[in-house]
């Protein structure tokens, strides 16, 4: 379960910061790049990735021990 929890966390992650790179005009081609939602959502994604990732790692260091 716990390595599910940190593959979704690191998907999201991922997921948020290409967003945002769109968003924000750096990674073009995309009908996402230059629009400021994308600019706006993705760091709350990546964030939640982040958050998650965090969560996942704390608890199987205290599952170890």
């Amino acid at each position: 379960m716990n390595w599910v929890i940190i593959i979704v966390g690191a998907l999201l992650t991922v997921v948020g910061g290409v967003w945002t790179l769109q968003g924000i005009g750096v990674l073009p081609g995309s009908v996402m790049s230059g629009v400021t939602f994308w600019a706006i959502v993705g760091p709350f994604v990546a964030a939640v990735g982040l958050g998650l990732l965090g969560w996942a790692i704390a608890r199987q260091r205290r599952s170890r021990s």
